[in-house]
């Protein structure tokens, strides 16, 4: 049977009771062991794992943490700190904050951003290059991080979007050079066609190869009502379907150096797809 073209997850939630810690979700399939057994049944090579403000001050949260990333890493898995708010853009201060305390919380192997400030209406000319100084800035305020790769959420449409009058640098363009690697989010339910997987991910995925820089492909598969449509989620079609468009998307990028396969998002909502 050929290996799955699945290698990574975004991991969100946690299985610490809201009664023990105000920031614990109480998610019984979030269990250290749990995340692990789901990670070595799909045979994942890399995990976004989500972590909480101020994880390194003990407690539950911290023990949580110490105990999925030490079993995932146990496995030979690779295991991202993932953690973002829009507010960081203009505050990146407190992205150093949630950093410095993720990488003291637990032994994670890097960062992955998931930053989404077009959502408060900030234009891409703004965005992009605060971006790039978050990201720089998280660099240089953690010599503890060391050689540790900082990585971050590049939705397909970075590629496309001009910073500012046709011609200028697109929002990737601003953003990649201050990355170690990045996840091109293109959510479809379907590989093929002008709005499928790989025609909203070539831009992207090509300009990272380009640059030396690895990379994955995300798909989603929470309810469309999350998603924002049934188009942009496996959620109907179920993983059997969604392993036939990955593969296919595997078969068309993964001669690019780089490539580092598909991400789902998320554990949870990939854990009851049916099929």
């Amino acid at each position: 049977m050929a290996a799955s073209p699945i290698t990574t997850i975004w991991a969100w939630g946690n299985s610490v009771p809201p009664s023990a810690d105000a920031r614990g979700n109480g998610f019984a399939d979030m269990t250290p062991d749990a995340v692990l057994q789901f990670a070595r049944k799909h045979a994942l090579t890399a995990v976004y794992l989500s972590v909480p403000w101020a994880a390194d001050q003990g407690g539950p949260i911290q023990d949580w943490l110490a105990a999925t990333v030490g079993g995932l890493k146990g496995a030979g898995i690779t295991v991202l700190a993932l953690g973002g708010d829009a507010s960081w853009v203009s505050e990146p201060a407190l992205a150093v904050w949630w950093a410095r305390s993720a990488i003291a919380a637990a032994p994670f192997d890097g960062l992955h951003f998931d930053l989404e400030p077009w959502v408060a209406g900030i234009a891409p000319g703004q965005y992009a290059p605060q971006l790039a100084a978050l990201y720089d800035l998280v660099r240089s305020s953690l010599p503890e991080l060391g050689a540790r790769p900082i990585q971050a959420d590049a939705p397909w449409w970075w590629a496309v979007t001009p910073t500012g009058a046709l011609g200028s640098p697109t929002v990737l363009d601003v953003t990649l050079p201050h990355l170690d690697g990045i996840a091109v989010v293109a959510f479809a339910d379907h590989a093929a066609r002008s709005d499928g997987i790989i025609a909203l991910a070539r831009p992207a995925a090509s300009a990272a190869s380009v640059a030396g820089k690895p990379f994955t492909i995300g798909v989603e598969t929470d309810t469309p009502e999350i998603a924002g449509g049934a188009q942009y989620t496996f959620y109907d079609e179920g993983s059997t379907v969604m392993g036939r468009e990955t593969s296919l998307v595997r078969s068309t990028f993964r001669a690019l150096p780089g490539y580092s396969g598909i991400a789902v998002e998320h554990l949870r909502s990939w854990r009851v797809l049916k099929g």
